[in-house]
């Protein structure tokens, strides 16, 4: 079984959610209307879509959301935000590769969150090829990621820690493996007596790779960013945003 099976539980969970910033959140839906070109009462799916950061603005702008993730968690928490304020969004529950979902269906698709790493390289071209099915003729879809090669190697730590929140410690310890292609990093998160220690892989292409793979699932990059701005991205920055378009 994966990591991402079960890391989002408990302690880390809360913690992923305390470290989100709502005024960024709120830039990066403004960002999704834009280039995905949305109109009105589109539908939209959004992958490894968490407790709906990005899912429950857009439904509250009209937009129907289709939002899977694995967390069981997480899509409770937003199946009840959305039923609490009737907005049209569905939530499937379960691993995205093995989610079936009706293929040319949606105009847009997204995965924010820098989940965009989690997959070795098979399953990493099953996930597009996913995505590209679900995708209709000429459907837009967004990547964010900060695994990037691009964007690691230039500023690879093997330690850190940070605060998140008001009371949550985050320590990390990171060792990458060349001939696997991954960062496996062993996080400890700490609150007060409670302490929760998760072991995490997270995959790392160049930019050049994720084209390719996109290509052979039938998705064209369009664009890539490295801010919600619009700035071009180039090595050494320490985030993509990779616009591509269903041939």
């Amino acid at each position: 079984m994966a990591w991402y099976h079960t890391f989002f539980e408990g302690l880390p969970q809360q913690a992923w959610k305390q470290n989100q910033d709502e005024e960024h959140t709120d830039w990066e839906v403004d960002f999704l209307v834009d280039v995905l070109e949305l109109a009105p009462a589109d539908r939209v799916l959004d992958v490894l879509a968490g407790y709906g950061r990005h899912a429950l603005p857009l439904a509250r702008l009209g937009y129907l959301l289709r939002c899977v993730d694995i967390s069981e968690e997480y899509c409770e928490e937003l199946r009840q935000a959305a039923q609490a304020e009737q907005l049209p969004l569905e939530v499937l529950q379960g691993d995205f590769l093995q989610t079936p979902l009706p293929e040319g269906t949606y105009p847009a698709a997204y995965c924010l969150g820098n989940s965009f790493s989690f997959f070795p390289r098979e399953e990493m071209q099953a996930f597009l090829n996913q995505i590209g099915r679900a995708l209709a003729p000429g459907g837009r879809f967004v990547a964010h990621t900060q695994q990037l090669a691009e964007s690691v190697f230039p500023h690879f730590q093997e330690r850190s820690w940070m605060p998140v929140g008001e009371d949550i410690q985050y320590l990390s310890q990171n060792e990458y493996l060349p001939l696997e292609g991954y960062i496996e990093s062993h996080l400890t998160y700490v609150r007060g007596a409670e302490r929760t220690t998760r072991t995490i892989r997270q995959y790392v292409f160049t930019l050049a790779e994720l084209t390719a793979m996109l290509k052979q699932a039938g998705l064209t990059v369009l664009e890539t960013f490295s801010s919600l701005e619009g700035d071009a991205f180039t090595l050494g920055d320490e985030q993509l945003y990779l616009l591509a378009i269903k041939e």
